[in-house]
């Protein structure tokens, strides 16, 4: 069992709501993006970002980073407001999301932007990426790891499913999966549009070592992490409980949140409730 203090527990929940801030005022500035599931992932990508992964933002391509893929690639936003907060590159550069000639596209470009592990866009190929990866680390003797990011609706693609065959037919110890499990897709809710449930049982019966959190709770976010390093025999999946839209009242659980940019109104509210809730972790 994995323990961190109350201070990193703190200052990393903290980073989280400056991050959905950061994912607010980057779409509401260029009028157009993904806040729902960017919201919804803060917590998961702050632990992986600023804590868990061997990475170095003055050395983006050391040969012993470990790889961070986001699969569900339309959270594009919080994946570069985390990198730019890292050091990867100029907070300033946030503000050219989604530009003619900007580095920060609307998806992932891993040709474009440092620290960006996997082109992504077209739903469903993280798992078999980094199956390769994972793989490729394996056979080169090295010890770095691997961690994809998916979505729920992303879920229902079937490339998922054959990756994680792979992935317990070789056994990749190597491998972490994190399901950002907020219920809602583009056109409604999960469960309504094609049910994954039992997703539990079904990643057991694939071979996988399953376990959940609440993905909004940084302390079961970091143990996790840690926890599942001890598991090397078999890849495994993090199902994290999350809300779409986190934070922002009336974002939160709603589809019409997962692709659209809010007005000045919509915005200038979104900010002040996550100042307020990034207010709750004081000093």
């Amino acid at each position: 069992m994995s323990w961190h203090s109350e201070e990193i527990i703190r200052e990393l929940s903290k980073l989280a709501w400056t991050l959905r801030i950061d994912v607010v005022d980057m779409i509401h500035a260029v009028g157009s993006g993904h806040p729902g599931g960017s919201l919804s992932a803060a917590e998961l990508v702050t632990a992986l970002i600023f804590h868990h992964l061997n990475i170095d933002p003055k050395k983006p391509q050391m040969p012993e980073r470990d790889r961070f893929l986001l699969s569900k690639g339309h959270a594009a936003p919080l994946l570069y407001a985390a990198l730019a907060r890292r050091g990867f590159f100029p907070m300033e550069e946030l503000k050219t999301l989604r530009q003619l000639d900007s580095h920060l596209q609307g998806h992932p470009d891993r040709l474009k932007t440092p620290g960006v592990e996997m082109t992504s866009g077209v739903l469903g190929h993280g798992v078999a990426i980094g199956v390769g990866l994972a793989l490729a680390s394996r056979l080169d003797g090295a010890g770095w790891r691997v961690y994809v990011l998916i979505g729920d609706g992303e879920s229902q693609a079937g490339v998922i499913w054959e990756g994680a065959l792979m992935a317990s037919k070789y056994k990749l110890g190597n491998l972490t999966v994190i399901l950002d499990f907020n219920g809602v897709q583009l056109d409604g809710p999960v469960e309504e549009i094609m049910p994954i449930e039992p997703v539990t049982d079904k990643w057991r019966s694939f071979g996988w070592y399953v376990t959940e959190i609440d993905g909004h709770n940084m302390k079961e976010v970091l143990r996790e992490l840690d926890d599942l390093e001890n598991v090397c025999n078999k890849p495994k999946i993090i199902v994290a409980h999350t809300v779409k839209g986190k934070g922002v009242s009336y974002m939160e659980g709603q589809s019409v949140w997962h692709g659209r940019a809010p007005n000045d109104e919509e915005y200038k509210l979104a900010v002040k409730e996550l100042s307020e809730r990034k207010s709750l972790w004081k000093d």
